[in-house]
């Protein structure tokens, strides 16, 4: 059972917590995390693309020119999709891309993508994040004393903290998750990971359950 040191504010180490294997120290395959990625990307599609089919596009009511005699082609429509202007043959349409993946599936891949979060050293545990008032000034501080500035940082915290994620918000690359709302592509696209002492702990319980 690895063991992290927990950092203070000024990045000193103020204690140790030990992390269960059953949480860090998972391995899958890899199909199962591309497999939870995927699927998460594609539950965040909006699906809202909409192009016009001949019925939709306004005008052409009246037929172009008579039927026969002409010489030309026979047309009923300008909005045709033949014609320029005219209505999009087989375009995308509104649907929903979501999809269920089973929870198993998506726990093992979210403990993989920690597992390896710990075996490279990108996880840090602090012991609190505690904002008197939201203040991006004082989270660009923390992460400077922890030697995480410039770098793409997932903050998990143990419940939703609104002066955590007010100051945090206008950071680029810095995303806050609460434990429960936690999943393998925050995760995996982030460099590092900064969980506090509570959240560590609250995963480390949710593996024996």
């Amino acid at each position: 059972m690895p063991e992290l040191d927990i950092k203070d504010k000024n990045n000193k180490a103020v204690g140790k917590i030990a992390l269960p294997d059953d949480v860090f120290g998972v391995t899958a395959k890899q199909g199962v995390v591309h497999g939870a990625v995927v699927n998460f990307l594609a539950n965040q599609r909006q699906g809202t693309h909409a192009t016009k089919t001949k019925g939709l596009v306004s005008g052409g009511g009246k037929k172009p020119w008579k039927q026969k005699g002409t010489g030309r082609a026979r047309s009923g429509s300008s909005r045709s999709p033949l014609w320029r202007g005219g209505g999009i043959v087989f375009g995308p349409q509104p649907r929903d891309y979501s999809y269920d993946l089973p929870k198993k599936a998506k726990k093992l891949a979210l403990k993989a993508v920690l597992s390896g979060k710990l075996a490279d050293g990108e996880i840090s545990v602090i012991d609190n994040l505690l904002f008197e008032k939201p203040r991006t000034k004082d989270m660009v501080s923390l992460l400077t004393s922890l030697d995480f500035a410039g770098k793409s940082v997932l903050v998990i915290v143990p419940e939703y903290s609104k002066t955590v994620m007010l100051s945090a918000r206008n950071i680029p690359g810095v995303t806050v998750r609460c434990v429960t709302d936690l999943n393998s592509y925050d995760v995996a696209v982030h460099n590092r990971l900064l969980m506090t002492k509570q959240a560590a702990e609250m995963l480390s319980e949710a593996s024996k359950k």
